[in-house]
C-alpha cells in the first residue's frame, strides 16, 4: 500500500480505498465521482456539534448546523436508489450550564430538510463504561448523572430503503429456546389487549430481532491499531467508532459486494469492518496522521 498523488487513494486494499482530504473536495474529485448513485450505505460520525471551541478547529452553533446541512445534497448524490445514510451525533451541553443543548437535534433536522430525507429510525448507542461527563455537573457538583449514550440516525431518500433485519439477529434467550422446543405456549389476549397468535412465536427464524438500543463499549487497549500508534509514537484518533456499531449497520443495510462510504473516517473503522464483511468501501479523512495510522487496521 503506497502513497499516491493528491486525490488519488492514499492506500488501497482488496475491497476499498482511503482518500486524504476534506470530504467536500474528495467528493468532487474524478476518482470518486464515478461512484455517484452507486453507494448503498453512507455510514459516518462527523465532528460532534460542540458548543465550545476545540484545538482542532470545530465549527460551533449555527455554523455547524449550516455546514452539516450543506453536506446532505452532496452525500445524497452518491446514494444508490434504495441507499441509506446513517449518522452518529453526540450530545451537546450549554457552556457553563447543567442543561443540554438542542444543537444536535437542530443539526439533524437541517440535514433531513436539506437532503429531502426520510428519518427511518432512531438508534441509541449506550456505553456503560463511558467516563462521567459533563464532569463539572456530574462528579463535582453532583447535579446530573453521566451522559452515556449517543444517537444514531438512519435516513434515506425513500421510505423503503434496502434493509434486512435477518442480517442482525441476536441469539434467542433461554426461555425462547424452551418455547421453541416445547412447540406450544399460552396464546391469546394479554393484559395489554394484544392478541398473540399461536404461530407468531413458534417459528425458529434463527434468532431474535434486536432493539434499536445498542449496547456498546470502546475500551479495548490491545488492538493492532493502538499498538501501531504506540510503536510509532502517534496519537490515536480520540473518538474511535466501536466496531460493533459499524458492523450492525453494514450487516443490516447492505449485502456482500455492496458499496459503503465514510466521509469522516477517522481511524477507518468503517473501512475495516466493510473489508472483513466483503463490502466495497470508500473512506475519506482530512487529517494525514489519522490516515497514516489507519493503515494498521489492514495488516
Amino acid at each position: 500500500m503506497e502513497r499516491m498523488r493528491p486525490y488519488s487513494p492514499t492506500y488501497r486494499t482488496t475491497y476499498g480505498q482511503m482518500f486524504e482530504g476534506r470530504c467536500e473536495d474528495i467528493l468532487a474529485a474524478p476518482p470518486v465521482i464515478k461512484f455517484r448513485g452507486k453507494t448503498h450505505l453512507i455510514f459516518t460520525s462527523p465532528p460532534f456539534p460542540l458548543n465550545r471551541k476545540k484545538k482542532y478547529g470545530n465549527l460551533q452553533g449555527e455554523e455547524y448546523v449550516a455546514w452539516l446541512s450543506s453536506l446532505a445534497p452532496l452525500l445524497c448524490d452518491y446514494l444508490a436508489p434504495k441507499g441509506s445514510i446513517v449518522i452518529e451525533l453526540g450530545n451537546a451541553w450549554v457552556p457553563g450550564s447543567p442543561t443540554m443543548s438542542t444543537l444536535p437535534i437542530r443539526a439533524l433536522l437541517g440535514f433531513l430538510e436539506a437532503g429531502k430525507l426520510h428519518l427511518c429510525e432512531e438508534f441509541i448507542c449506550f456505553n456503560p463504561a463511558r467516563l462521567p461527563s459533563p464532569a463539572e455537573w456530574v462528579t463535582v457538583r453532583r447535579e446530573r448523572v453521566k451522559d452515556a449514550f449517543t444517537r444514531v440516525w438512519w435516513m434515506s431518500p425513500t421510505e423503503h430503503p434496502k434493509a434486512n433485519n435477518r442480517g442482525v439477529l441476536t441469539p434467542y434467550s433461554d426461555s425462547m429456546r424452551q418455547l421453541l422446543l416445547k412447540g406450544k405456549y399460552n396464546a391469546g389476549l394479554r393484559p395489554s389487549e394484544h392478541n398473540i397468535g399461536k404461530r407468531t412465536f413458534l417459528v425458529d427464524h434463527g434468532g431474535a430481532i434486536p432493539p434499536n438500543v445498542l449496547l456498546v463499549s470502546n475500551t479495548r487497549s490491545n488492538d493492532p491499531y493502538l499498538a501501531f500508534c504506540r510503536r510509532h509514537n502517534m496519537r490515536p484518533h480520540p473518538s474511535r467508532m466501536p466496531e460493533k456499531i459499524a458492523e450492525f449497520f453494514i450487516r443490516f443495510l447492505t449485502d456482500e459486494d455492496d458499496l459503503v462510504m465514510d466521509p469522516f473516517a477517522g481511524s477507518n473503522i468503517t473501512g475495516c469492518v466493510a473489508e472483513r464483511l466483503r463490502r466495497g468501501w470508500i473512506s475519506i479523512e482530512a487529517k494525514p496522521e489519522y490516515v497514516l495510522a489507519s493503515k494498521a487496521r489492514f495488516g
